[in-house]
This record gives C-alpha cells, structure tokens and sequence, in this order.
C-alpha cells in the first residue's frame, strides 16, 4: 500500500450526508439490545463494560443478571467481592468488574451515588476511558462526544484513508476528532450506537457488504479501489505459551482440593485446582507418554493408579511440589484430560491429573486451601481453565 498520511476533509454537504444516511439507516436497522431499551447512564455504563473484549449474544445473558444482583450503583459499590466475582464468572478479564466497582464507590462518595453527566468527571472514574466515557456521555447525555472503539476506526479509515495504525494508541486522537467534525449534534447518542452497528455487521473486517453500506458514496477508499487496505493495523504480539500440571485431588469424603490464587495479578483472588508450572518440554514429554500409552493400551481404566513400584507416566516434579502429596495420593498412570485457554497474551496448556487420597493418609492443606464437592462449586468463583476442567470430571460419571 502506497503511504499517504494526506488529511481528507470534507465540505458541511458531506457530513450532513452522512448523519442522514447513517441515522435513517440506523432507525431502520439498528440491533435491539436490551441496554438500549432506555438512557439510564448506569445500564449504559454497565454493557459497554461488558462488550469489551466480549461479544453481544455472549454478554446479554450477564447483563440481566449483574442488573438484577446489582440494580443500583450503591448495590454494586457495596456488593462482597465474592458476589461480584460469580456474576462475572466466565466473561474473562475480571479486572473490569474490580475497577467498576471502585468507580461505583467513588459515585457514592462524590456524586451522591448518580453517574456524572460530563466528560471530565466519567474521565476521572477507575476503568472508565474516553471510549466508554463517550458512549455514556452521548447515549445517556445527548452530548456530542466520540466513542472511538475498533468499529468506528475500521469505518472511518475506509471513509477518509487514514493511514495511521489503529493499534497504535496515539492514532485514537486522530480518529476522535475526525468523529467529532461529523457527530450529529441533534442524535449524538444514536449517531454513535449507528457507527458501532455498522460495524458489526456492514463495514466488517472481512467481507464487508460494501453494495447496502448506507455510506457507500462516502467511502474516499472504496473510490480509489482501497476498501480493503483499510484500517491499517500492526501484527499482534505473539502470544507467550504456559504450561502446567492441575491435580485434581480427592479425599474419602468426595471433596477436590481447591486453591486460591493471589489477590494480586491474573485470575486474582479465584478458584482452581492446584497448578504445577512445568516446561514446555516436561509438558510434551507428558503429553506424548499420555498418547503412547492411550495407544498401547486397549482398556485404560479410571482406576488404573500407580503402583508404589512404578514410574508413573507424568512427571514427578508436579508430585514432589504437592506438600508430600505423592506420599499420600494414590494418582492414576494417565492424566484424565487437557485443556487449553488464551488470554490476551497468554495460552495456558494444562494436562489434569487425578488421585486418591490414600487410605489412612490426609493433605495438609495450606492456608489458600479448602476442600470441597463438585456439587458446591457454584459456590466459588472459577475462572474459564478451572471451568473446562470440571467440565472434564463432570463427563467421567464412574468417579
């Protein structure tokens, strides 16, 4: 692609005919999502929470329950971490519910509980950027503000060729203010919401359907042949491998030992079974004796364990990490699963042992520890690894 960093400008005849275009489309077609139902600041603030990193079938089940947990900002300012935490279990990145609940508490202590109505103030609440910010400010506020997020910049790239890289957080201001010279002003909130679902579902990535795009005479990239060059964006960075051993360990009242991580960091303060970190050429050592001995042997059996006088097929270094628990777990010859799962810039690659406590034997718990039934689980907050791993024992129905 030939660089041309060229700032297009358009004449009063050309925005207007966007906002007409794109408003009467939007009427028309526009997503009914159940946020948009009304302008209350706080249902608006809570799903564009959600739909970062998520997408909208996957939050609208959440979005009912968070507003029926938490109905108000003091509820949610006020609600056990713990609470909070189940109601976002399985949407991931669960910093974004730690930092709303920070800013409904800084509501009620500076804004009587209520959402501020201007941008300076949405700007100063923890997890609130200009992106969310914007939204809330035009949708519940009628205030002409942008809310630049990846649709709007994939659509105003291709509308006015801006070279920039949309990755690049510096690229943002040029993007906003190209949203500010072409906002409605009587519409802004639906103005908006309009470039979000455009985006979505005309002005797609790939395959966009350029022949019922409402701005197709509008696009200065589609008139020079460029549509497709456009956003530019940098590659993504390489997304660093993990590798572990989670014990799934059971005592003689059908309890799995459950382990807390740290209160700082990834999956702060959530449930899993214990992890043992090992390298990547232990884990496909691990893997490739699993296989071997799948092949070799023609009925593996769940109760197939270690005898005291054998080598088991997993590595010892998990087992010797367990406070003695190779002493006192009686473990099987073959892991009983793997599971695998991407951060934003992590995969996790987890092989899922399974052992008995022994007879006459007990695992010392540590004070992050506790034991607990499959049929209590619901009571603990367990991010998306620890839930593909119970999915695991919930289909061995002989254990």
């Amino acid at each position: 692609m030939t660089t041309n960093k060229q700032v297009i400008e358009w004449t009063e005849s050309q925005k207007q005919e966007m906002q007409t275009n794109l408003l009467a489309w939007y009427d028309k077609e526009k997503r009914l999502l159940p946020w948009r139902e009304n302008k209350d600041p706080y249902r608006i603030w809570v799903s564009e929470i959600m739909l970062q990193q998520t997408q909208v079938a996957t939050v609208i089940p959440y979005f009912h329950r968070f507003l029926e947990w938490f109905p108000t900002i003091t509820d949610l300012a006020e609600a056990p971490e713990e609470k909070l935490l189940k109601a976002w279990e399985g949407l991931g990145y669960y910093s974004r519910v730690r930092n709303m609940q920070e800013a409904a508490q800084t509501m009620v202590e500076k804004f009587d509980g209520n959402m501020p109505n201007n941008l300076k103030d949405l700007l100063s609440l923890k997890g609130i950027g200009p992106y969310t910010a914007g939204a809330i400010a035009s949708i519940a506020f009628d205030l002409p503000e942008p809310a630049v997020d990846g649709n709007v910049m994939r659509v105003y790239s291709r509308l006015f060729c801006i070279e920039d890289d949309i990755a690049d957080p510096k690229s943002r201001k040029i993007f906003e203010q190209k949203v500010r010279e072409t906002i409605s002003h009587d519409r802004p909130g639906d103005f908006n919401q309009a470039l979000m679902d455009l985006g979505a579902t005309i002005c797609t990535p790939t395959s966009p359907k350029i022949e019922i795009d409402p701005l197709k005479n509008l696009y200065e990239s589609y008139k020079q042949g460029r549509f497709e060059d456009f956003p530019v964006k940098k590659k993504k960075v390489k997304t660093i491998p993990l590798y572990y051993v989670a014990l799934a360990i059971k005592n003689k009242k059908n309890e799995y030992l459950l382990r807390k991580r740290p209160s700082e960091g990834l999956l702060a303060n959530m449930w899993t079974f214990p992890l043992i970190e090992v390298t990547k050429s232990e884990y496909e050592k691990m893997v490739a004796d699993w296989k071997n001995y799948l092949l070799d042997t023609k009925e593996p059996t769940l109760f197939d364990f270690v005898a005291e006088s054998e080598e088991p097929l997993l590595s010892g270094v998990f087992i010797e990490q367990l406070d003695k628990a190779h002493k006192t777990v009686a473990w099987q010859k073959q892991p009983i699963g793997e599971v695998t799962h991407i951060f934003s810039h992590r995969k996790w690659h987890m092989l899922l042992a399974h052992g008995f406590v022994k007879e006459n034997e007990s695992v010392k718990l540590q004070e992050n520890e506790t034991w607990a039934k499959i049929t209590d689980f619901d009571d603990f907050v367990f991010p998306k690894p620890q839930q593909k791993m119970v999915a695991i024992l919930n289909n061995l129905s002989n254990i």
